[in-house]
């Protein structure tokens, strides 16, 4: 019999294991969407969720792209976006999807899997390490199913995961050649201390023409105690809602994960059967238009859907389409494309106004500070807010504005800080470039002092007149001086004005003298 203290331990242990465990990812008994290239973007997810999925996986993002990511809140979307440096949004998630998404990574670097594992797992349901993947876009740099090969790296990346981050961890693999290899291969990730592991029942050169092994995922199965998650089924078993439970059972898997079924028609998640196509189409439009999809990432997902008839009438208009606007049109889907899009247009303004209010400057140590951002589209063509400081202080005769700029490590963002008239203003956000952190600080400095910076429907305040003035001089001296080399060129006989182009080929015309 347990003592006291003993007992007393006991139970602590199995309260935090409960404890642990409340909120975490189930993995048994799930309908699954698989991680799919250019498929599981927002919309798809939310769609194949919407019909029935009980997890769905992103696509699989590369965590070098992905370290160099900053996490935005995006407001006026209601989503969390993690962009890119080039303004790109690599990964866009929301509250609907926060407990079953689970983010799927190509890495073969643990340290590298860590940090990315850390930027995005407050934001998602699990993380998980794509180590099936064949193609070339996995496989290079030692990711994908090239990891297949290297079972240390494997137990590396895996245990560090698992180690470092709070949400489950998972990973998904291809068959090897012989039964015992694969067998031994998972039992050495189960050690791990994974959730769970996707098994697709083919070998990497196997491709989805190839009969699908139910026998190695079913001996994968048997060999381990976590769930398995059985994939690779849709040509030769999985076309219907029942037909999932079919492939489980065939494998004995305690989960089965779906990617070409779902991808031609997602409603195959669907427990009273599949709606038509063309019906699923239109509600994958409309997460695409509420979501701000990628109209080209758009247009590829519909298009598999379509598949035979992508060569026909409408898929030749929808494969013209290059914006979500048009695919709308082709759908007949414009009107919706207009109401959505003015209400997220109206909700941008709102917080704008709102963002304007709330953005009033702070002294932190001897810097003056706001939470603004330079966003280019928001200033006329050859405007910027620093154009407008300089020209205000060569007005008030003032030392011209001196930028000093950091970069982050981590992230490779930048944040500078301006100097005027010995007071100095920066921005608490962090921009992708040097120059956009120093607009941005610019921007800071003119809202401080009640000054114009130059944006779009901004009343005129005559300092970029000047610049104007300055520009149409720079024009005129540009004209005055290419018509005088038009003259100079007419006035040259035809054998030198050949061997002054000759010279200027070789870059050295300009030492000919007339």
């Amino acid at each position: 019999m347990l003592g006291s203290s003993a007992l007393l331990s006991v139970v602590r242990g199995w309260t935090m294991m409960m404890a642990d465990s409340v909120g975490r990812l189930c993995f048994d008994r799930k309908a699954v969407l698989a991680p799919m290239v250019r498929v599981g973007t927002l919309p798809m997810r939310l769609l194949a969720l919407d019909y029935g999925a009980d997890i769905v996986y992103c696509e699989e993002l590369i965590d070098i792209k992905m370290a160099q990511c900053e996490r935005v809140i995006n407001d006026v979307l209601e989503t969390v976006d993690f962009v890119a440096p080039d303004e790109r949004v690599m990964f866009r998630t929301c509250s609907k999807e926060k407990s079953r998404v689970v983010f799927q990574m190509g890495t073969a670097d643990p340290e590298r899997a860590l940090a990315v594992a850390k930027l995005v797992e407050n934001d998602v349901a699990a993380v998980d390490v794509n180590m099936g993947c064949p193609k070339e876009y996995s496989t290079k740099g030692g990711m994908g199913s090239a990891l297949l090969s290297d079972p240390e790296k494997i137990e590396a990346i895996l245990s560090t995961l698992v180690n470092g981050i709070s949400k489950p961890v998972t990973c998904k693999i291809r068959i090897l050649p012989t039964l015992e290899d694969t067998v031994n291969l998972v039992k050495r990730i189960e050690r791990t201390g994974v959730a769970a592991i996707a098994v697709h029942g083919r070998m990497k050169e196997e491709r989805p023409r190839h009969p699908v092994h139910c026998d190695y995922i079913q001996a994968v199965a048997e060999s381990v105690s976590i769930p398995v998650i059985a994939n690779g089924g849709s040509s030769d078993i999985v076309k219907t809602f029942e037909d999932i439970e079919t492939f489980r059972v065939a494998t004995g898997a305690s989960s089965v994960m779906i990617a070409r079924a779902a991808m031609w028609n997602p409603s195959v998640f669907r427990q009273q059967g599949a709606l038509p196509v063309d019906a699923v189409m239109e509600e994958y439009i409309k997460y695409a238009v509420r979501y701000d999809n990628n109209p080209f990432n758009t247009k590829y997902c519909l298009c598999q859907m379509l598949r035979d008839r992508v060569e026909s009438p409408f898929g030749k208009r929808l494969h013209a389409a290059q914006t979500n606007e048009e695919i709308c049109e082709v759908f007949g889907l414009t009107d919706f494309y207009m109401k959505t899009n003015a209400q997220l247009e109206a909700r941008k303004a709102a917080l704008q106004t709102n963002g304007d209010q709330s953005e009033n400057p702070k002294l932190e140590d001897d810097v003056i500070t706001m939470p603004v951002r330079f966003e280019r589209r928001d200033y006329p063509p050859q405007i910027t807010p620093k154009m407008y400081l300089l020209e205000w202080s060569r007005k008030e005769k003032l030392d011209q504005p001196v930028y000093e700029t950091e970069q982050r490590t981590q992230d490779r963002a930048f944040q500078s800080t301006v100097v005027v008239a010995d007071k100095k203003y920066r921005s608490t956000l962090w921009e992708k470039s040097k120059k956009f952190a120093e607009q941005a600080a610019a921007i800071v400095c003119l809202r401080t002092l009640g000054l114009p910076e130059g944006r779009i429907g901004e009343e005129n305040s005559g300092l970029v007149n000047k610049r104007k003035r300055d520009d149409n001089k720079c024009a005129a001296l540009n004209d005055n001086e290419s018509a005088a080399r038009k003259r100079h060129i007419s006035e040259v006989p035809p054998e030198e004005e050949m061997r002054c182009r000759t010279k200027v080929v070789n870059g050295d015309c300009g030492q000919t003298t007339s």
